[in-house]
């Protein structure tokens, strides 16, 4: 099977999926030029639970964990098949490498996980394995996390990171309650994204895992870690060396930075 390198993406608001932005475009786009991968494993910052829980639910049904957006988002299904054979063999590698991971029979698809997705694989006829964060460990530990799963990649399977860039939905919104311009960009969003680029491009794993104290304006733009925990699990799954390569960047509602990367290895000299 081909080797398929681990993704992250920004999901940003649930309408994505519905709304012609940069964003939405780039991720159609994506989906028609990637390399096909026999299986995915998702990682949403919206599962979260204290240490690793796998879903092996054959048939996920729809969780649409959101509200005050267009009802039509409600009506939407993705029908992909959920994939246990897959969360079964993350769970020994992960259990192996000493996580004590967890397995839960049902979980459906929360809008980390169908809002890309739909977006990339719209014939949701890829099966689907799930993988929840915990905003109580580092990125350190998640990136640990990725290094144990970084065999599943030689497997053909898609280890997808979903959360976003920078994520302060406090300041989505002005004093007034008006939410921003996608042009009124404040100085702090695109300084730390311009930081997160650097490092990934230059592989510098280790500035990128201490971010939270590196980071310029890293509070500002990460009030609390778990939309960017699912980042540092798919730069681990990548392997040693490995770097990342921005596929896309733009801004939504100002201050939300809709950055995806993919992650190679950078071959030794």
């Amino acid at each position: 099977m081909a080797h398929i390198a681990p993704v992250f993406v920004s999901h940003g608001a649930p309408d994505l999926a519905i709304t012609a932005t940069a964003a939405h475009d780039f991720l159609k786009s994506y989906g028609r030029d990637a390399k096909r991968p026999e299986a995915i494993l998702t990682v949403s910052a919206h599962f979260e639970t204290s240490g690793p829980v796998l879903v092996a639910d054959p048939a996920p049904e729809m969780i649409y964990d959101f509200g005050g957006f267009d009802p039509k988002l409600r009506t939407l299904v993705y029908p992909a098949a959920g994939a246990p054979e897959l969360a079964g063999k993350a769970f020994k590698v992960l259990d192996k490498a000493g996580f004590d991971p967890k397995l839960v029979e049902k979980r459906g698809f929360d809008h980390g996980v169908w809002v890309p997705l739909m977006l990339v694989y719209p014939d949701a006829d890829i099966p689907i394995a799930q993988l929840s964060v915990d905003p109580n460990r580092d990125a350190a530990w998640h990136y640990a996390v990725g290094e144990a799963l970084r065999p599943l990649t030689d497997d053909g399977v898609l280890i997808l990171g979903s959360g976003s860039l920078t994520h302060n939905l406090q300041e989505v919104f002005t004093a007034a309650g008006l939410r921003r311009r996608d042009d009124d960009v404040p100085q702090w969003v695109d300084a730390f994204a311009g930081w997160i680029a650097d490092r990934l491009a230059e592989g510098d794993i280790e500035s990128i895992l201490d971010y939270r104290s590196q980071a310029p304006f890293a509070v500002e733009n990460h009030p609390t870690d778990e939309h960017l925990l699912p980042l540092f699990v798919a730069l681990g799954a990548a392997g040693e060396r490995a770097f990342g390569n921005r596929l896309h960047d733009s801004r939504e509602f100002g201050v939300l930075a809709m950055d995806a990367y993919s992650f190679q290895v950078r071959q030794a000299a």
